[in-house]
């Protein structure tokens, strides 16, 4: 299945989106890093590494990302500015036509800091109400059990050995291809 052949009965375009963060919430941790990719072109992407906002940080978070506080608070774009940057590369990837649908591996935990940056950066989300979380569409298509649906399970399927980097934009282009590979394989069912 083709984007053109979704686009033809959908009017939505799916965004691939990853997050690294300092630790579990937006209200006490900071998003230090942002990727995106459109699904059905994953090299159409974003990215970039926000200044933290302040100094909480759980080391497990810091080990996973590999992110450094201090090199964020020098290099790392203020957080509406980088939330200004998101927003805009939205708007030029999304047809006049379409609305960007967030599709996140676990999208409840990425969606709720960029929910809350953008709400909080920029007043409003370019989202919407629109998430879609690939763990609940796999648990769908395949009749698992919640447990079934982990990163590693999912992508053993799709991807044999391979594990994801924790590198947000790299994370949302495995992401893209997963989601397209199971959206493709969903459609083929009708």
């Amino acid at each position: 299945m083709t984007e053109k052949d979704i686009h033809t009965t959908c009017e939505e375009i799916y965004i691939s989106v990853d997050v690294e963060t300092a630790g579990p919430n937006p209200w006490d941790y900071s998003m230090l890093s942002l990727g995106a990719c459109l699904v059905f072109k994953p090299d159409c992407s974003f990215y970039l590494e926000l200044k933290p906002i302040n100094e909480n940080a759980l080391p497990e978070a810091m080990q996973v990302s590999g992110l450094s506080l201090e090199k964020l608070k020098k290099d790392g774009l203020p957080p509406g500015e980088a939330m200004l940057r998101f927003s805009s590369w939205l708007t030029e990837v999304t047809p006049d036509d379409h609305r960007p649908v967030f599709v996140g591996f676990n999208a409840p935990f990425d969606w709720m800091f960029v929910n809350d940056y953008f709400h909080r950066y920029l007043g409003r989300n370019p989202f919407g109400h629109n998430a879609l979380d690939v763990k609940a569409f796999y648990m769908g298509l395949k009749g698992t059990c919640w447990r079934e649906t982990t990163m590693s399970r999912i992508t053993k399927h799709y991807f044999g050995e391979r594990r994801l980097s924790h590198h947000a934009l790299q994370d949302a282009v495995d992401q893209a291809n997963i989601f397209r590979m199971m959206l493709t394989e969903s459609r083929s069912r009708k």
